[in-house]
Parts: structure tokens; C-alpha cells; sequence
């Protein structure tokens, strides 16, 4: 069973703004019955560009109901451009957060109000719509795809599912969206090109902010001499210079750490 917040059950118990607005002035779907999942969003706007009220009917779980119920209410009083700017991550965090499994309830509530607006700005919607179909249980393009896995830092095949739904039905596309994921992790994976200042200042951060806390917890301390390509030359003072130990505390966590946030090429030379 999974477990689901306090805001999340309000939203579902007693879902706000639910309906149809005659005459909107704009109006988005997402979703499709196949998928199991259906929103429709209606805006009502000013001549200010003013969203005065937000509508909607959803076919699906409690938490497509509770992220349509709390976006109607995030969109409300918004101009539309600003509403333009929420993220589905936005939508989760407004409810107090969502099961994994559920996450595609609030991606289905994002692309509606980019429907919605889309429509209301007479704007061709392309989001989606290309003919380079990934998933075809769910019509899901690879833009699309790479776009959610992009924005919302999705590492693994699960997490697209549960993101997107895209290769949780037949599987046949599962491949195709792994190569999806390997090509984008790829791009983030090339190390950034750093001159010898920017590594040492950026070293120096990550020993101030991460390590020398620690050691200075227990009367130790860190100090960085100089670097030279992969090799950071450091000095131990305090109670880590005599410790017994303190090569144990050079390579499992000063190096580690180093290794972790700047470059998993960098060792650690004691002066």
C-alpha cells in the first residue's frame, strides 16, 4: 500500500474546482483513457491575463484527482504566464509529495496546463506530437521523454515508468528508452574543464563545507597546499597530524568526498 500525505487525502477526499467552465478562455487535456489516466483543465482568464478560476474533470487514481485538485488551486489568481512557469515538481511538493509509482499524475497535470495555455495563446502544440513515437501503448514521443527525463533528473527505467508510464505496459519499447536514459547520463557524466584556480577554489569550497567540519569536530583540521592535475597535495594538523589513523581519514574521507563532488579521478597526496 503505499503511503500517501495528509494533503494528498484532503485532495482526494474533497477535491476543489471540479467541473467544466463554460465558455473558457482556455482549455488543455492530457492523458487518454488507454492510459488510464485522463485530465481536462479549463481557464477562465482576465483582460489583465488574470487565471480568475480553474476547473477540472480527471479520469483516474486519487493522485491524478488530488494534483488536479491543488493545481487548480496553484493556478487561481495567477497570471498566466507566471502559472506558465509551474513544474510538476511544484504540483508534488504542494501536495507534500507523491509514491514514486503516482508521479505521473502530476507530469499529466503540467502538460495540461501547458495544453491549456498553449490553447489559450493560440499556440500550435508540438509537446508530444512527434512522429518519432517511443511508446506506442501510451503515444509517447522521444521529445517528450527526454524532456522529463531532463527536468526531473530521472536516472533509471523505473523512474521514467513511474514518471512518464512510457514502457510500463506491453515493454517491447523498454530498450529504446534505456538508451534514451544512457545517452542523456552520458552528457552529464563529461567531466567539466577546469583551469588549476577554478579546481582549487572549487576544492577548497568542498573541504570548507563538507570535510573540515568534521575533522574539527573531533579537534582535527584540513588544510589544501596546492593541486597538481589529478593530485591534491593536503596538510592534516590538530589531532588528525598524530593520529594513527589518519591515512584511514585521507583516502575514506577527505578523498572520498573530493572523489564524490568534484572528480572520481583525484587523489589525495598527504604533505
Amino acid at each position: 500500500m503505499w503511503d500517501y500525505s495528509e494533503k494528498v487525502m484532503d485532495h482526494y477526499k474533497n477535491p476543489r474546482n471540479v467541473g467544466e467552465i463554460e465558455n473558457a478562455d482556455a482549455i488543455g487535456e492530457a492523458g487518454s483513457l488507454s492510459c488510464g489516466d485522463m485530465l481536462k483543465l479549463y481557464l477562465k482568464v482576465n483582460d489583465k491575463g488574470i487565471i480568475t478560476d480553474a476547473k477540472f474533470q480527471t479520469f483516474g487514481c486519487g493522485s491524478a484527482v488530488a494534483s488536479s485538485s491543488i493545481l487548480t488551486e496553484m493556478v487561481i489568481g495567477k497570471h498566466i504566464d507566471e502559472a506558465r512557469k509551474i513544474t510538476n515538481k511544484e504540483i508534488v511538493d504542494a501536495l507534500g509529495g507523491l509514491p514514486p509509482e503516482k508521479m505521473h499524475c502530476s507530469v499529466m497535470g503540467h502538460e495540461a496546463l501547458e495544453a491549456a495555455i498553449a490553447n489559450y495563446y493560440n499556440e500550435e502544440i508540438t509537446f508530444n506530437k512527434s512522429e518519432d513515437i517511443v511508446c506506442n501503448c501510451f503515444n509517447i514521443s522521444k521529445t517528450f521523454l527526454e524532456n522529463e527525463i531532463r527536468n526531473n533528473n530521472l536516472k533509471t527505467l523505473e523512474d521514467v515508468i513511474n514518471y512518464t508510464k512510457a514502457g510500463g505496459a506491453c515493454g517491447r519499447c523498454q530498450g529504446k528508452i534505456k538508451d534514451i536514459l544512457n545517452n542523456i547520463n552520458s552528457e552529464t557524466k563529461k567531466p567539466q574543464q577546469l583551469t588549476k584556480t577554478q579546481m582549487i577554489i572549487k576544492i577548497n569550497n568542498i573541504i570548507e563545507q563538507y570535510i573540515a567540519p568534521e575533522l574539527r569536530k573531533d579537534g582535527g583540521d584540513v588544510e589544501l597546499i596546492d593541486v597538481q592535475d589529478n593530485k591534491v597535495m593536503v596538510k592534516l594538523s590538530g589531532r588528525c597530524h598524530a593520529c594513527n589513523r589518519s591515512q584511514l581519514t585521507l583516502t575514506h574521507f577527505v578523498e572520498a568526498t573530493l572523489k564524490q563532488h568534484i572528480d572520481e579521478n583525484i587523489e589525495i597526496v598527504q604533505v
